[in-house]
């Protein structure tokens, strides 16, 4: 049952910091550009926004293999 379904991981190759936006974007099929942009903006307003969710993903996505 479990030979085709998606998990979501850090991505090792389309990584900029941790993987967290490529492992996102290969988890649903988007460019990584989109989940860059989102946690960009949400750093805007003082930056926290933008850093806590990132750094939870970073903690709770395992890497990829």
């Amino acid at each position: 049952m479990e030979g085709n379904s998606k998990k979501l991981r850090r991505s090792r190759h389309n990584r900029v910091v941790a993987g967290v936006c490529g492992g996102l974007a290969e988890f649903f099929g988007i460019s990584s550009f989109w989940f860059r942009l989102l946690f960009f903006i949400l750093l805007i307003p003082g930056g926290l926004p933008g850093i806590v969710p990132y750094m939870v993903l970073w903690i709770v996505i395992p890497r990829q293999r």
